[in-house]
């Protein structure tokens, strides 16, 4: 038996029996299974269930709702083993998130349910991407119906990967010419001083999470050969002025630490042919203090532009370790009690500690959902 027929969903109520799950390639279980069975440890803790491996099938024990999760979060995973996909802990994250009911559909700008469908899986020469999550779905579909996205979120939520992904795939089609990937040059709250070398080896540290996802998607020899063609070209921002970028892919990172100038000055070098997705986290602006973030100006500013989309993630969009998540969540808290506290009346402030300035809000039209049609 297929583990498409292996069950189906359970009645509310416990399971009176372990629901048997068989797969039909033993070759994919060691990679299912997780080393030490870790995945299905993983599976156990988040679902409070219990799995228990015979060959090649699973008995899963525990609550009837919990077994059914757990019996869609393995499918889930084989199926994109079957495909070539990896199964590594940011897809079981993914998987367990879904089955849970945790942000599966957000609508898109227009209103329309978006689900993480095969038809968004990006291929590039080391490894088939796919969203982990609903907005990683959209962010996608927007990349691929607009010219020129925003993606704004906090760290770790896959804005930046996502594009050079989109990036590498357009580029390896033949759709663009080059790849442009650009930051502000823009310390994070301490100052590096003189940096020795030449021009490339003083900016290289600002640019190296761009590298890095660059190593992620081509060969390393491949990595290489493209930058010194130049069909891919990573610089800071302040090279992009007097430039107008043809058929080119451009992705602008960190734009929050851009200014006003800086920001209009990027967009402008839009040419024909080519697309811009501009990622950034209004939570984290290393600018000078009273300098209004580039990023917080573009988006009130182009609200309603055709052409333009934008895309929101929040915590729950973080994959990185399941610590960051709560991390954002927890600063998140903080942020929301310190803007009450500056925002309420003198008299109850009279007594409280002077935090210094209010953190910085997100436009109505970013924060607040609309509503599906």
């Amino acid at each position: 038996m297929s583990p498409a027929d292996s069950g189906t969903p359970l009645p509310p109520g416990l399971a009176e029996a372990p629901l048997q799950i068989e797969f039909d390639d033993n070759r994919l279980l060691p990679l299912l299974y997780g080393e030490h069975d870790r995945n299905l440890a993983r599976i156990e803790s988040a679902l409070g269930v219990q799995i228990v491996t015979r060959g090649n099938r699973l008995a899963v024990t525990g609550a009837a709702a919990a077994v059914d999760q757990a019996r869609r979060a393995l499918l889930a995973l084989y199926g994109d083993l079957k495909r070539g996909q990896p199964v590594d802990a940011g897809a079981l994250d993914a998987a367990l998130r879904q089955v849970q009911g945790v942000e599966v559909v957000r609508p898109t700008r227009g209103g329309t349910a978006v689900k993480t469908d095969g038809d968004l899986v990006i291929a590039t020469r080391r490894r088939q991407i796919s969203p982990r999550s609903a907005v990683q779905a959209t962010y996608l579909r927007t990349m691929r119906e607009n010219e020129m996205v925003f993606g704004i979120g906090p760290a770790g939520t896959g804005k930046t990967y996502l594009a050079v992904a989109a990036a590498v795939a357009a580029l390896t089609a033949g759709e663009v010419d080059r790849i442009v990937l650009s930051r502000p040059a823009v310390e994070a709250g301490e100052r590096l001083g003189f940096l020795p070398g030449d021009m490339r080896e003083k900016v290289d540290p600002y640019l190296r999470p761009l590298y890095d996802a660059l190593h992620d998607m081509l060969p390393a020899d491949q990595v290489e050969k493209r930058l010194e063609s130049g069909e891919i070209e990573v610089a800071p921002l302040a090279f992009m002025r007097g430039r107008t970028l043809a058929h080119s892919f451009v992705i602008l990172d960190e734009a929050q630490n851009t200014t006003a100038m800086q920001m209009k000055m990027c967009l402008t070098r839009l040419g024909e042919g080519s697309r811009m997705i501009i990622t950034g986290d209004l939570s984290q602006v290393d600018l000078p203090s009273g300098t209004k973030s580039g990023l917080r100006d573009a988006l009130e500013t182009l609200q309603g532009i055709e052409g333009v989309g934008v895309v929101t993630f929040s915590e729950a969009d973080v994959m990185r370790h399941p610590v960051v998540a709560r991390i954002v969540r927890a600063y998140e808290q903080a942020d929301r009690t310190r803007l009450a506290r500056n925002r309420a009346p003198a008299s109850t402030l009279s007594d409280a500690a002077d935090d210094g300035a209010p953190p910085a809000e997100l436009p109505d039209f970013i924060t607040k959902p609309r509503k599906s049609e």
